[in-house]
């Protein structure tokens, strides 16, 4: 293509996204190890995963826009492909449907940012500049990283094998908006809006999002709200610069998040069920289980000494007052949803019973990982003791805070995002699709069956009129060229006598003619 050429298919490894490849080759190995426990022999399955993961490396090395495209692509794709894999089902395939179409719509502002990238004559992901490009970047962002106002299709998307929640949440899509806002962060500083509205944006569904975990019932709910939460933190980083903040909590939330996930998955598939009433003492039953989800579930509230406690507030400590404020109102509340799952999950006493092997196999190293990633990278981060203090003493309050019983009807629908949605988004745009297909049919089809019956007309009359007019012609024509020819034949006779006498009548006819023409 003229427009791409010179323009190669470029991937590079530097500090950011070697972290970023880490994190998805251990994740992934994990999460395929669980999926062999619970999914079994699907090679349809595992080959949508590989992918999956692949298109995400993609993304997280592609050093050009081109590139970024293209990752960025294929894993939309896959996500469709894994969250609607029971597709029979009806429902999973409406949540399929449900994510892929939010995803892509927000996914046009990345091609809005390459369209006036490529204007500015800019390719180079390092290189980019420009408040439309920004616009764009950031509206693919938050819509892949179910940020407000995109936050409902990840509700959809726990429709999908807890497999691929685990993976989705934590090391590939959802982390794949967090992780460009970081890439590109140069640009969100170099406009002067774009870093505030991001930053502001994620803390807002940090808070948001947590209170709608508090009113859920539903464990893979409860853990799909808080991972919007979670991500907002992300997003945080990247809009006040704090970039090795952010990377450190998406590295702590990805092996806590799908710690918890597969956590999760474990309970459904021994359980039958992920309804936390229905889940209670799911704990004791199966100890290992609830064991390193608790772990995992401490982790994210922000309990010290775990993970997510240091890098949420290594973030926090890169925003100003007024976003730091609204951040610690969201750590509280963090705790206060984990308060409630853990409370329903050690609550009784039921007899301890097995899990498949394959099923808790990856579950310690992911809770090792949820203790000690983050006093492993403390030292590399800004961190204040006040703050770190004050955060986890927050957190903890918030897990006491957990016996408020807070479930209105519309935080348990996600706000009623996605019936807003289909009310001012979907169901306009059909209405608009079936004016515009009733328009075609009448109007745009209606003139070209009146055009071609035009056609017709005119070709009837030509044949009735013309053609017969013009075959008279040619006949006539034909007749006289007959009756020449059969006149030219009857002089010749074959007697020597007869040409002589014709070829004097003709030399007698030509003087007469040249007399004339003198």
């Amino acid at each position: 293509m003229p427009l791409l050429q010179g323009m190669p298919f470029s991937l590079a490894v530097d500090g950011l996204s070697l972290t970023m490849l880490v994190t998805l080759a251990v994740i992934l190995a994990a999460v395929l190890m669980f999926a062999a426990g619970d999914i079994g022999p699907q090679t349809r399955f595992y080959v949508l995963m590989v992918v999956f993961a692949a298109a995400m490396a993609i993304t997280v090395t592609a050093t050009n826009i081109v590139t970024l495209l293209v990752g960025w692509e294929i894993m939309g794709a896959m996500s469709y492909a894994l969250i609607a894999y029971w597709w029979r089902e009806p429902r999973k395939a409406t949540s399929g449907a449900v994510a892929f179409l939010t995803t892509r719509a927000g996914d046009l502002g990345l091609y809005l940012a390459a369209g006036a990238a490529f204007a500015n004559g800019q390719t180079d992901l390092s290189g980019l500049s420009g408040d439309l490009v920004a616009v764009g970047i950031v509206i693919a962002a938050l819509g892949k990283s179910a940020q407000l106002p995109f936050s409902f299709w990840l509700s959809r998307a726990m429709d999908g094998p807890s497999p691929v929640s685990a993976l989705l949440h934590s090391a590939t899509m959802v982390a794949a908006g967090a992780y460009l806002l970081l890439r590109v962060n140069p640009l969100l500083q170099q406009t002067g809006w774009a870093g505030p509205l991001v930053a502001w944006d994620g803390v807002i569904t940090a808070l948001v999002l947590g209170v709608i975990a508090v009113a859920q019932t539903d464990l893979k709910q409860m853990l799909a709200a808080s991972t919007c939460a979670q991500v907002g933190f992300m997003v945080l980083a990247a809009g006040t610069g704090g970039v090795q903040a952010g990377t450190a909590h998406l590295v702590a939330h990805a092996a806590t998040k799908s710690l918890l996930f597969l956590g999760a998955g474990a309970w459904l598939t021994v359980l039958g069920t992920k309804k936390l009433p229905e889940l209670r003492g799911a704990a004791r039953k199966y100890p290992l289980i609830g064991v390193t989800f608790t772990i995992g579930a401490l982790s994210l509230a922000g309990v010290p000494p775990l993970s997510l406690w240091i890098t949420k507030d290594a973030v926090l400590s890169t925003a100003p007052a007024a976003i730091y404020v609204v951040g610690l109102a969201a750590v509280v509340i963090s705790g206060v949803y984990v308060g409630r799952m853990l409370r329903e999950v050690w609550n009784e006493r039921p007899e301890r019973q097995k899990a498949n092997v394959l099923l808790q196999i990856p579950l310690p190293v992911l809770a090792a990982a949820s203790v000690l990633f983050g006093l492993m990278i403390a030292p590399e981060l800004d961190l204040t003791w006040w703050e770190l203090l004050l955060s986890g003493a927050l957190a903890i309050a918030g897990i006491a805070l957990a016996r408020v019983n807070f479930r209105p009807a519309l935080l348990e629908t996600w706000l009623g995002l996605e019936a807003v949605t289909r009310s001012f988004v979907v169901k306009p745009t059909m209405s608009l699709a079936t004016a515009l297909a009733r328009f075609d049919d009448k109007a745009v089809d209606g003139g070209v069956r009146a055009a071609a019956a035009t056609g017709d007309l005119f070709a009837k009359f030509a044949s009735g009129r013309v053609e017969i007019t013009v075959d008279g012609v040619v006949q006539r024509i034909a007749g006289a060229a007959k009756a020449l020819g059969r006149w030219a034949r009857r002089p010749q006779t074959g007697q020597l006598h007869h040409y002589y006498a014709q070829a004097a009548v003709a030399l007698v006819l030509l003087a007469v003619l040249l007399m004339i023409v003198r």
